[in-house]
């Protein structure tokens, strides 16, 4: 595919987009509800389409976290129809004034949010973020460019044709597109279409983004890696951390709010390794831990600095055990990517102490890592995950997918 018929099916969408701030939200609403209609009514050739892209990611190798992460069950299929339904009944962002106030001169100042543009989001593996991509985009007045990875494929294309055929019955087909290629040339051509493109979201393995932020011209918000830690403070509840290391690392090991390390206070650790390290095992997770955590098992493999680097996206987690509360920051500060961080204690001290020390995208307190997700925080859905402070960070969900513009109203006021 060359860089003309991809820049002109951006144009297509830009120019599609800009009805979209003048559709009323009853319409946007019924839209996205025909959208969750047809992805049900197609569920089961979706099921089907998927399945050769499974089969695909078998046979190059893909790792079970990995393939897991492509999977469309039929339990997805229907939350990714849900998510639909759920984005429907938010309150619509477009035109909301967020702020007003009076001039001494009479002149009433307001902010009023506006669409973003085109969103342009290039990510791998998860074909439902096709679907949360474009129910966010589209309800906030976006235009939508996707550039889906190659083992997903099939599933890609299929879901935004089913998405098109919702929006054509309204003629908006086109503010939805997706490059019909995975040539690795049209990452580098999406990521320079600063003509259409507002804003660029990569979202996927850390030398994609890398490599969008390399050559883009038109901003970039990045979704890098999520080194996510859980730290059990002395004054942990050994239950409430026990269950919260394994539902973070096993839930679903191949997202990015999954726990990748595992920081023990010292005071606290004869009482909690023994136990955290058979649960681990029970769970068939491989344990890569510091010279104190290995010789609480021999079982468990020496951890180097990469490891604790490492978004491991599997069933592996590297564990160490620390001095003190400032000992696990330190760490988190070094090897973190911004993006979530547990705390498990009973100790408000600590709690506040550890709020304040890190600014990661999301803190837990005494809760799993896993719930630094979209759904999970009450946005309905999000594009992604912002691990940069500027335009958003954190979960991005419909407010994060606009900006606001002044009005200004007057009464026949001039400036001396």
């Amino acid at each position: 595919m060359n860089t003309n018929s991809l820049l002109e099916l951006g144009r297509k969408t830009k120019k599609s987009s800009l009805l979209l701030p003048v559709l009323s939200t009853n319409t946007k609403k019924t839209i996205l509800k025909k959208m969750a209609e047809l992805i049900i009514k197609h569920k089961n050739a979706i099921q089907e389409t998927n399945q050769l892209d499974i089969e695909n990611a078998k046979t190059k190798g893909l790792s079970a976290a990995m393939i897991d992460r492509l999977t469309l069950t039929p339990e997805r299929i229907k939350g990714m129809a849900d998510s639909l339904r759920e984005v429907a009944e938010l309150p619509d962002p477009v035109g909301e004034i967020v702020e007003e106030y009076t001039r001494p001169n009479g002149l009433i100042v307001q902010r009023r949010r506006i669409p973003l543009g085109v969103i342009g989001v290039i990510f791998e593996s998860r074909p439902n973020v096709t679907v949360e991509a474009a129910s966010l985009c589209f309800y906030a007045g976006n235009g939508l460019m996707l550039r889906g990875g190659s083992e997903a494929f099939n599933s890609n294309q299929f879901l935004v044709k089913i998405l098109k055929e919702a929006l054509a019955l309204w003629k908006l087909e086109d503010v939805i597109n997706i490059a019909p290629t995975t040539e690795r040339s049209t990452v580098d051509e999406m990521a320079r279409m600063d003509e259409v493109l507002s804003v660029i979201i990569p979202r996927g393995g850390e030398g994609l983004i890398r490599r969008v932020k390399s050559v883009a011209t038109a901003p970039v918000i990045a979704h890098y890696k999520g080194n996510c830690h859980v730290y059990v403070d002395e004054n942990a509840d050994i239950e409430k951390a026990r269950i919260i290391v394994i539902n973070g690392k096993t839930q679903r090991p191949g997202v990015c709010n999954a726990t990748e390390t595992l920081l023990v206070h010292e005071k606290i650790a004869d009482q909690f390794m023994p136990l955290i390290i058979k649960d681990l095992q029970n769970s068939n997770v491989e344990i890569r831990g510091c010279k104190k955590s290995c010789s609480y098992s021999n079982e468990i493999i020496p951890a180097t600095d990469e490891d604790f680097d490492t978004e491991f996206l599997d069933l592996v987690l590297s564990v160490r055990i620390v001095n003190d509360l400032e000992t696990a920051i330190d760490h988190i500060h070094k090897y973190g990517s911004d993006h979530t961080e547990a705390i498990v204690s009973e100790n408000e001290k600590a709690i506040g102490k550890f709020i304040q020390s890190l600014d990661s995208s999301a803190i837990m307190v005494n809760a799993s890592t896993r719930f630094n997700d979209g759904g999970e925080l009450g946005l309905g859905a999000e594009i992604g995950i912002s691990t940069t402070k500027i335009h958003s960070f954190g979960p991005m969900g419909l407010r994060e997918l606009t900006t606001s513009k002044f009005v200004v109203i007057g009464d026949g006021q001039i400036r001396t």
